[in-house]
């Protein structure tokens, strides 16, 4: 008989951790645990609130489960038992992990995944000031840099950053902070600087200027991508989609979807919300598929948990089976 047990925990942010929408100083994760005799999988989310989301609402919906995960609920029913979203990724993760360890093999064999290798990930400057943000950039030493932007002034701070690493990558997370009014400016200004992708730059839902106008900067879909339902709204407004294991609900539906989205011309990111190695190690699953990667979760952590992923400088490797997977 499996055992499923569900474990709130908070790791605090190194700092504090600024976008549009607001600041936090702690990582409220979700972890679900799966035990089999001696074998053990896990798997951990980020409710969040911009989806409905909470702590206590994802520990409810996860301990409903328990008994239906004693009497032998599949990773493929439980597709069908919770929607998209946070509590269902803590679930699928943990069962993948659990299949794995029971197989005798890793997961990327299991979902037919080409072998995860070292990858570079992008590093997260928080939305600030624009000589804050310039000096931050100047002295993270990373390779790529995503931005978070979204407020006033953000061609100026396009422009500091930009002065201060003239031969770094950049791209852009506007997390829905741009508008009608302001979108060709922005877009323009991060031409100008090289940036290569921009995330979400208008709301989700008022987001079909994006298919009337020149993108000079490719466009990618952030809060407007979820599951697979969310793809066809994504075709002609984006150029790209960052799936988040924790808004499709798991490394099943994430699979799914980045084929999907191959096959509709879209590119793929693979992001991650600010959560611990165990949260980033499925998604590194799907890196081979991906044209940029944003799995930085732990590095803006006070603490890892332990085992934790291994990062070099920019890239982090694959997990290792202590870990997940």
């Amino acid at each position: 008989m499996t055992e499923l047990l569900v474990t709130p925990e908070r790791f605090p942010i190194r700092g504090s951790f600024t976008i549009a929408r607001g600041s936090k100083t702690e990582a409220a994760v979700v972890t679900a645990t799966l035990r089999d005799g001696a074998l053990v999988g896990r798997g951990e989310c980020v409710p969040y609130a911009r989806y409905g989301e909470s702590v206590e609402g994802v520990t409810a919906a996860l301990t409903a489960l328990e008994g239906a995960v004693a009497a032998g609920l599949t990773r493929e029913a439980l597709q069908a038992v919770l929607p998209a979203g946070a509590a269902r990724n803590a679930l699928d993760c943990a069962m993948w992990d659990l299949e794995a360890k029971r197989a005798g093999v890793r997961v990327h064999e299991l979902a037919g995944l080409p072998t995860p290798k070292p990858v570079v990930t992008a590093y997260t400057i928080s939305l600030g000031t624009p000589q804050g943000m310039a000096d931050t950039a100047a002295t993270c030493g990373h390779e790529l840099l995503k931005l978070k932007l979204g407020a006033e002034g953000d061609p100026e701070r396009l422009t500091a950053i930009r002065a201060a690493v003239p031969g770094v990558r950049l791209i852009v997370d506007a997390n829905e902070g741009w508008t009608a009014a302001n979108l060709v400016a922005n877009l323009t200004a991060c031409e100008k600087v090289g940036v290569e992708l921009v995330e979400q730059p208008l709301p989700a839902a008022d987001d079909a200027l994006l298919g009337r106008i020149a993108r000079p900067v490719p466009v990618c879909a952030d809060e407007s991508a979820h599951g697979l339902d969310s793809l066809p709204g994504l075709i002609g407004r984006y150029d790209a989609l960052n799936i988040k294991l924790d808004k499709t609900g798991g490394l099943t539906e994430a699979v799914a979807l980045a084929r999907a989205a191959q096959a509709a011309g879209l590119d793929i990111m693979v992001g991650c919300m600010v959560a611990t190695s165990l949260a980033m190690a499925p998604a590194l699953l799907l890196t081979p598929l991906a044209r940029v990667v944003d799995l930085d979760g732990p590095l803006l952590l006070a603490a890892d948990r332990t085992p934790s992923l291994r990062y070099e400088g920019s890239v982090v490797h694959p997990p290792e089976p202590a870990l997940w997977g």
